[in-house]
């Protein structure tokens, strides 16, 4: 009785290791398929398009915006923030460009004049930028070397303006080349890197930027010293020159989302200063289970 008794324990133990490792399998499965399905949309780039919008309410300010999205980025990502900008009566041109394709030099000089050109048929009294990530430092490479009339404000949403740690550890990794193409290897912290190049800015500059990061950037934000959005340090999201900082607990990819981050763009955008709430929104609703400090 006793070896029938150990031999059903014993198989018995055997079957739940099987179980658990079953388990095991399914759950690193569905860690690769979620992954996936955040990197998909992550690294979404095409040609150069627009999308247009005009004022959703009757107080026309009669000036626009083009908004910029980050690297390996598309339009869609700024479509919340577009959205906001219309309703406080801005018209909007959001530049769809092929950030993994090209480098930062093309990208200024290429597919960023055109999106100014589509501002200028409405006529606007002011033109502003808000721009995302490396959308910063196109803007930033364009205006040295051709600043446009009526350049209004620019409101900077954690762009790597002194580079980025990250960079410096990943640039020669393929995949990181693959996904990011030229103008990811132009972010680095080197002195001649793009953005250290650039130097002092001289016109009015508002920079937002985040101190947590999301979950599946929690590998990134170990490889940058100090507090990070998970792509950028706090740090280093800074530039000289510029007119305001705000600092919010909000994560790279999504910190455009905010409501708090919407609000207090479009108040720059018209007093040139942030409102600094002392108690900040917590993470947008929806994405605060995706971010760490």
């Amino acid at each position: 009785m006793r070896r029938d008794n150990t031999y059903r324990a014993g198989w018995f133990f055997i079957f739940r290791i099987k179980i658990a490792a079953v388990k095991a399998r399914k759950s690193r499965a569905f860690v690769i398929v979620l992954f996936v399905l955040f990197l998909l949309p992550l690294t979404a780039c095409s040609k150069r398009t627009f999308l247009i919008k005009e004022p959703s309410t009757k107080e026309i300010r009669g000036e626009c915006v083009v908004l910029l999205h980050g690297l390996a980025r598309s339009y869609r990502s700024m479509n919340g923030m577009q959205e906001i900008l219309a309703a406080a009566g801005y018209h909007t041109v959001s530049l769809n460009y092929p950030s993994t394709k090209k480098n930062i030099e093309s990208i200024a000089g290429e597919d960023f004049p055109p999106a100014i050109d589509q501002c200028r048929e409405f006529n606007p009294a002011a033109i502003h930028f808000v721009t995302h990530s490396l959308g910063g430092i196109v803007v930033r490479k364009a205006f040295s070397e051709n600043r446009p009339e009526k350049l209004g404000r620019v409101v900077m949403l954690s762009p790597p303006n002194r580079g980025s740690a990250l960079v410096d550890k990943l640039k020669k990794w393929r995949l990181y080349v693959w996904l990011n193409g030229p103008a990811g290897q132009q972010l680095s912290t080197a002195a001649d890197s793009v953005p250290n190049q650039l130097g002092r800015v001289d016109f009015p500059v508002g920079i937002i930027t985040g101190d947590r990061h999301a979950f599946f950037d929690t590998w990134f934000s170990f490889l940058i010293p100090g507090k990070d959005d998970g792509k950028v340090s706090v740090e280093r999201a800074k530039v000289d020159g510029m007119s305001d900082f705000l600092l919010v607990h909000e994560s790279h990819p999504f910190i455009m989302d905010s409501d708090y981050v919407q609000d207090e763009t479009v108040y720059f955008l018209i007093n040139g200063t942030f409102r600094h709430q002392k108690d900040p929104l917590p993470p947008v609703s929806g994405a605060d289970w995706f971010s760490y400090n």
